[in-house]
């Protein structure tokens, strides 16, 4: 938990150059409002000839005022653009992780407890198969993939000899004593 993301010096800095950007356009328009005043009241003393020309000049001004500015603003976006996607990407590999890490407590406390897993139940389903096709042989019954291959279904049953019988049995037994004591710790 100690890769916190440290968004608050990036904050600070992006903040900082909008405060500076900020203060340098007020700055501007202030010394613009000053020049327009001072124009105006030489404009009404040496007449109309001036104040064409200063009015030019503060056309032209204004026109590179707003260039500088429009410029300075793009660069604040994009560098609290960058910011944040990088702030998103942070935040989301640091989701994966915890949820790697849930999963993984997860399945250590199911072991812990007796729970079967799932590669405990595939062993589990692939030894009752593996009885069941026993059994069938020991009753002489074809197998199912036999069956709808000829669709027929065999009704003469072979001799069964007791010795297999029996070893089917006892081999479902210990099946049945491994299983026993998982089912009955998570019943618990």
């Amino acid at each position: 938990m100690s890769s916190k993301p440290k968004l608050k010096p990036q904050a600070k800095a992006g903040a900082a150059q909008a405060q500076a950007l900020g203060k340098g356009i007020m700055e501007s328009a202030q010394q613009i409002w000053l020049a327009g005043l001072g124009a105006f009241a030489k404009a009404q003393a040496e007449g109309g000839k001036l104040f064409d020309t200063l009015v030019k000049e503060g056309s032209a001004i204004e026109q590179k005022t707003r260039k500088f500015t429009d410029s300075k603003v793009h660069e604040v976006r994009g560098a609290v653009e960058s910011s944040v996607g990088a702030a998103r990407q942070r935040a989301t590999d640091t989701w994966d992780r915890l949820e790697k890490v849930f999963e993984d407590r997860v399945s250590r406390s199911l072991s812990r407890l007796g729970v079967p897993g799932r590669q405990d139940m595939d062993a589990l389903a692939a030894r009752v198969e593996e009885l069941a096709r026993a059994v069938r042989q020991l009753n002489g019954e074809p197998s199912p993939k036999a069956k709808a291959k000829t669709g027929t279904v065999s009704k003469a049953k072979p001799a069964r000899k007791p010795k297999d019988d029996l070893a089917a049995l006892e081999e479902a037994q210990v099946a049945a004593a491994k299983a026993k004591p998982r089912l009955k710790s998570t019943r618990k």
